[in-house]
């Protein structure tokens, strides 16, 4: 069997407190992450547990509070812990690229928070690094956000829209049941 290591992205506490990220989409996220982190568990593939250390003052993700802690399910068996201050888990620590290389890991599947975010830009950048990625669209989830004129763009059409610029370029993008059924 291909080794194929599930890169689980900031599914911590803190993205609970909507009052500071606004609406959300998706709310199935975090059951369909516990499926997939199931699977490779199950399976004995590898798992990469992504962790955000937000070094902003107000930030919910902030170390040495309870939002910065994964949410229930999340933690357990894993195989690599990157801690990371910006958005791809490519430049967290240990780094990700070279323990890849080092286990011998060509493909990776990506999941977590937030869509368009940390779980687009390290799908890019693995990418972009070579790897054969799998983006699990339905395994993510992001917030409304505005566009620069003050309008707000709802979460599901953000999620649309990362989905469209990933697929066929930087990886395939999945569902949940897709990923399940292989």
């Amino acid at each position: 069997m291909t080794k194929n290591a599930l890169i689980v992205i900031d599914v911590q506490q803190g993205f609970d407190q909507l009052d500071y990220w606004g609406p959300r989409n998706n709310p199935a996220c975090e059951d369909n992450i516990r499926s997939l982190l199931g699977k490779w568990r199950s399976e004995g593939q590898p798992v990469v547990l992504v962790r955000h250390d937000s070094v902003g003052a107000t930030s919910p993700l902030r170390p040495g509070q309870s939002g910065n802690d994964f949410k229930a399910g999340i933690d357990g068996a894993h195989d690599l812990l990157i801690s990371k201050q910006v958005n791809s888990a490519f430049y967290g620590t240990p780094d990700l690229d070279a323990w890849l290389k080092a286990v011998g890991i060509s493909s990776v599947t990506i999941c977590g928070i937030t869509t368009n975010h940390c779980c687009e830009t390290t799908a890019r950048m693995a990418g972009n690094l070579g790897y054969d990625v799998t983006f699990v669209l339905d395994a993510t989830h992001t917030n409304d956000r505005k566009d620069v004129e003050g309008k707000i763009i709802p979460a599901d059409e953000i999620a649309r829209i990362t989905g469209a610029n990933l697929h066929g370029e930087f990886a395939t993008v999945r569902s949940t049941a897709e990923v399940l059924a292989n």
